[in-house]
């Protein structure tokens, strides 16, 4: 059996796809309490933009067109012809019940799941990263947690109970339900990668 493949070969991976969209990778420095900001400016960066033969930049009419309010099916259509899902870097189920959600397999990060819902105005995509019962000791986790938590752009660590009882530490992302479908997709994209980061940033913590 091959052996796993370790958190940096998935975010070569990942960077590749980035490169791959035409984006580059640039090193700034801000206030701590303007990363929200910054986390604004980059979605709208990594947009596309048509440039006119002056050499000016304009925004495309799908990236200026507002938005109806995406719900848990229309979502589903919508992704389900991006390339990350039709090129079969990761697939995509609509998973019925009571709270219905989107189950995405991110097939370059190791089949990693990411669920999808759609609650009012805020869309919010989440993974699993690992039981509390495997952390040596959550008060040195959770207080590293919170003073590095930053370094993973657009995403969020919480500990949350699951319907058995048990406490699982999960990371999360969370934008506008009306979004546009590209930066519901890097949102997805990004978390798998940030998940991953974690993991590997945190391991000293685990059992």
């Amino acid at each position: 059996m091959a052996p796993p493949k370790n958190a940096a070969h998935y975010q070569r991976l990942f960077r590749a796809r980035m490169r791959e969209q035409g984006l580059v990778k640039k090193e700034v420095w801000i206030l701590p309490e303007n990363a929200g900001r910054l986390r604004d400016v980059e979605r709208d960066l990594r947009l596309t933009e048509a440039v006119n033969a002056s050499g000016n930049s304009k925004m495309t009419a799908i990236e200026n067109k507002p938005h109806d309010i995406w719900t848990i099916q229309t979502l589903h259509q919508a992704l389900i012809n991006d390339p990350l899902f039709s090129n079969g870097n990761a697939t995509l189920q609509l998973v019925d019940g009571t709270d219905p959600c989107l189950e995405v397999t991110m097939n370059e990060f190791g089949d990693l799941p990411i669920y999808i819902t759609v609650s009012g105005e805020q869309i919010i995509a989440d993974a699993v990263l690992w039981p509390l019962t495997h952390v040596k000791d959550f008060h040195a986790l959770n207080d590293e947690i919170l003073r590095t938590h930053k370094l993973f752009p657009l995403s969020t660590i919480s500990l949350d109970r699951f319907p058995g009882g048990e406490d699982y530490y999960t990371i999360f992302g969370a934008l506008s339900s009306a979004s546009l479908l590209q930066n519901v997709v890097l949102e997805i994209e990004t978390l798998a990668a940030n998940a991953i980061k974690a993991t590997e940033a945190y391991s000293q913590h685990l059992a």
